[in-house]
């Protein structure tokens, strides 16, 4: 996952790109940067880290504009390194040209392999710099029919901000995997990849980024193309569960009101008798509350969490992620001492996050713990833009719901169905049209993979 803000057409872009980027900062943790330009030409500032730590009022300076895009970033193809930064910024035979991509694309490595063969160099060991190859490599007049021909030979899932002298551009794949929203600063068009960037800067949200659209903003106003071939789209259900922000409004529906339906699905479907329900926060609250709603068991904050502490699912290493998880949540003594307790998580990925909470809280005088996940078991990895490890290392994949229960140490486990979350989604309606991915649960996905290619996609680019 990444995040990806642009803006178009105002006085103090660079600025308003820096206030959307930290609205996404959810979203990326180990990257950030934005591209600005005035008309003429184009200048980046990108380093490694949180944005309010890579943008001073020195480095906002130098972004002089009234266009620009920015990134935030967390590795899912390519090294967690200064040349993986975004947005990436190039001049070619056609001018200048910024890229900012949230998503991963199934077939680079096959087109990498190609265009090297065929002599290009490249810079990073990231999958979006594919498209500014295919780009340069275009026959085609415009910058926007370069693009199209680019994106016609690659597949996967992205969200693209493209910035050029005179035109952004935003486009979603077929498929509407990640999310992107158009929106509107008085008489200048923003893009997001959520919702919660617009609050910040008091923009009107407009709609969403349809999947297969392509958005075209120019002086001239904006225009909108649908070149591809008209699919399903299989949004992500994971942006609900737990990347984006609970006050975001995605995919038709608000964030946090659909964590609330997961937990009050999980109710239905896992209920035991407990003094108290405490969520894991901050993305186990929403789906917290919904339980406690529904059982009529009290909610707690049995647990404190250091807000100065990034994400632990998305730190990318193990070392890391797994210091992270003493250095970012407390206990509260008093609180859970000699009670049976109901803990809400969002998933389990490998479970060495629960089995250390469970005891932390055993420690602190928990009389029963009992483990309830607002989400299926997660069996498959994603390969479409979020950093779920490989198969072996999920430990739904090879084991049965008594024996992670068993390894956490909790005294009972359960998970939500994929009928509850379906029935979450489409507000208690399962008959609805399901249009979302849940090939990290069900083993279905919607794009094909060659022979093999599962494995290498994993790392789509050697990491150094």
């Amino acid at each position: 996952m990444c995040g990806i803000f642009g803006i178009f057409n105002h006085k103090d872009a660079a600025n308003i790109v820096y206030l959307g980027l930290h609205s996404l900062q959810h979203r990326g943790q180990e990257s950030a940067g934005i591209v600005s330009t005035n008309g003429h030409t184009m200048v980046g500032h990108r380093d490694m880290g949180l944005v309010s730590d890579v943008f001073q009022e020195a480095e906002l300076k130098k972004l002089q504009g009234t266009s620009a895009i920015g990134h935030v970033r967390y590795s899912t193809a390519g090294s967690t390194t200064l040349s993986n930064a975004q947005p990436l910024l190039v001049e070619y035979s056609k001018g200048f040209i910024a890229i900012a991509h949230n998503g991963n694309l199934t077939n680079a490595k096959v087109i990498k392999d190609e265009l090297e063969n065929y002599g290009s160099i490249f810079q990073s060991t990231t999958d979006t710099e594919v498209i500014i190859h295919l780009i340069a490599l275009s026959h085609e007049n415009t910058t926007l029919d370069r693009l199209i021909s680019a994106l016609k030979r690659i597949e996967g899932s992205y969200s693209l901000i493209i910035l050029t002298n005179k035109e952004l551009i935003a486009v979603r794949d077929p498929y509407g995997f990640r999310p992107l929203v158009l929106g509107k600063l008085k008489n200048s068009f923003v893009v997001s990849s959520e919702t919660c960037a617009f609050d910040l800067i008091e923009a009107e949200y407009l709609r969403e980024i349809e999947p297969g659209e392509i958005i075209h903003i120019t002086k001239d106003g904006l225009k909108t193309i649908k070149p591809f071939k008209k699919t399903s789209p299989k949004y992500c259900v994971f942006e609900y569960i737990y990347f984006a922000r609970p006050d975001s409004f995605m995919f038709g529906r608000t964030v946090y009101t659909v964590r609330k339906a997961m937990g009050r699905e999980l109710a239905r479907e896992a209920y035991i008798d407990a003094d108290m329900v405490i969520p894991i926060p901050d993305s186990g609250i929403g789906a917290a509350i919904g339980y406690s709603q529904e059982t009529h068991i009290p909610f707690e904050l049995g647990l404190i969490r250091n807000h100065y502490v990034g994400r632990t699912f998305i730190e990318p290493e193990d070392s890391i992620r797994h210091f992270g998880v003493k250095l970012k949540l407390n206990g509260i003594r008093d609180t859970v001492k000699g009670k049976r307790i109901v803990v809400i998580d969002d998933s389990i990925v490998r479970a060495t996050t629960g089995r250390k909470i469970i005891k932390m809280l055993r420690r602190y005088g928990a009389k029963e713990i009992h483990f309830r996940v607002s989400s299926p078991p997660t069996t498959h990895p994603c390969f479409y833009g979020i950093d779920t490890p490989s198969r072996k290392e999920l430990i739904a994949s090879s084991h049965a719901l008594a024996e992670i229960n068993k390894y956490m140490g909790s005294d009972t486990l359960a998970y939500l169905s994929i009928e509850g979350i379906k029935r979450a989604i489409g507000n208690n309606d399962i008959s609805f049209d399901y249009s979302f991915c849940d090939a990290c649960f069900s083993g279905k996905y919607p794009l094909k993979f060659p022979w093999g290619m599962e494995l290498e996609q994993m790392e789509l680019f050697v990491k150094r």
